[in-house]
């Protein structure tokens, strides 16, 4: 195998695959990343077993043939290569891969492409298509809201259903629930499923931010995603995802408005006296004031004002201050609307430049 190739075309696509190789693994093969040379273009493959990721890149081949080197070194030494410059490299008979850019020269170990696991691709069914940068934009809008508590697995991932041609993305760690949805097209065939959190992460770093359709395809136990040369195949959750509807308050609601950036700002500086990482604070609605109030017993005591429409009963209520300052960051709108019950009652955020996204809150209990 030999090759000459951009470098910063190598670097992008060796980025890509290396959020999905496990750095600590029982298997050294899966710290490795599989290069396939073909005749005019370079296959990248890396997987865990859960996740198989693959890019095809243009190249100059010299001679066809494949090998796998550790993800982590050959990503480190071409990224510290010079901007611009042409790498060649030819895997040697002593099952080194020699990799040369101007005056550096590096022999890398390799193991054989044989040990690699093959993941099967029998998925070819109809896709849906999603403009990249909405499927972007309702991961960004749930992510947050991600589980991490490992006893509800089902909870560990953002939560992919349809509604009629909308394709809408929940999250939920069961004190706050996220919910984005955006339309789509193709056949009405794709099966809900929950996406592993370290999936997500994936997708945020190898989609970009332009119209270019993503397509998707999802069965009961896998996903696959469809982005220019990239072909990501992900095992999903095996869990049932709560009924995120019944969550969602039906009944009536009082609004409170207020400036997103004063909100936030606010929020931000009050959360330095907490001394844990809730930060819980209590926001006090009368007469057209917001305030919020903090009372720490080892930093001591804040009150912030924000100037808010209001015009319901005066209510004290408590939140953890981190979860408020999430969702004010993801609105599209300059301000932020909280529709309120009641102390006890779960708080309903919207967003008036995105009536497709709604975000749950519980409130907590303030001292």
């Amino acid at each position: 195998m030999e090759f000459k190739i951009d470098r910063d075309v190598f670097l992008k696509s060796l980025a890509h695959v290396q959020g999905v190789v496990e750095k600590k693994n029982t298997l050294p093969i899966l710290g490795n990343v599989m290069l396939e040379a073909n005749e005019n273009f370079l296959k990248i493959t890396a997987t865990d077993l859960d996740i198989i990721i693959t890019e095809k890149i243009s190249c100059n081949t010299i001679v066809e043939g494949s090998t796998t080197t550790t993800a982590q070194v050959i990503y480190d030494i071409v990224r510290k290569l010079k901007t611009g410059s042409t790498l060649h490299l030819s895997l040697k008979e002593n099952n080194r891969l020699k990799l040369i850019s101007g005056k550096s020269d590096f022999n890398l170990t390799c193991i054989s492409p044989d040990e690699f696991p093959v993941l099967e691709d029998n998925m070819d069914e109809q896709y849906i298509e999603v403009p990249s940068f909405e499927f972007l934009k309702i991961i960004n809008k749930t992510k947050f809201a991600i589980s991490n508590d490992e006893t509800r697995h089902y909870l560990n991932g953002v939560y992919l259903d349809k509604n009629e041609n909308q394709i809408v993305a929940v999250a939920t760690d069961g004190h706050r629930l996220s919910k984005s949805a955006t339309e789509f097209k193709g056949k009405n065939e794709f099966h809900p499923i929950i996406l592993p959190k370290k999936t997500v992460y994936e997708l945020l770093t190898i989609i970009d931010e332009d119209s270019i359709n993503l397509k998707i395809l999802s069965t009961k136990s896998k996903i696959k995603f469809l982005y220019k040369e990239i072909v990501l195949i992900s095992k999903v959750i095996d869990g049932k995802f709560p009924d995120y509807d019944k969550v969602i308050p039906k009944d009536a609601r009082v609004d409170a408005k207020a400036n997103v950036d004063e909100f936030v700002s606010a929020l931000d500086r009050l959360k330095s006296l907490s001394s844990d990482r809730k930060g819980v604070i209590k926001i006090s609605l009368h007469n057209g004031i917001m305030k919020f109030l903090i009372n720490d017993s080892v930093s001591g005591d804040g009150i912030e004002e924000v100037q808010t429409q209001y015009k319901g009963q005066p209510l004290e209520i408590g939140f953890n201050s981190n979860y408020l300052i999430d969702v004010a960051s993801v609105l599209e709108s300059k301000d932020i609307i909280l529709m309120l019950k009641d102390a006890t009652s779960p708080i309903q955020i919207k967003d008036e430049n995105d009536i497709l996204s709604t975000y749950i809150i519980m409130p907590m209990r303030v001292l």
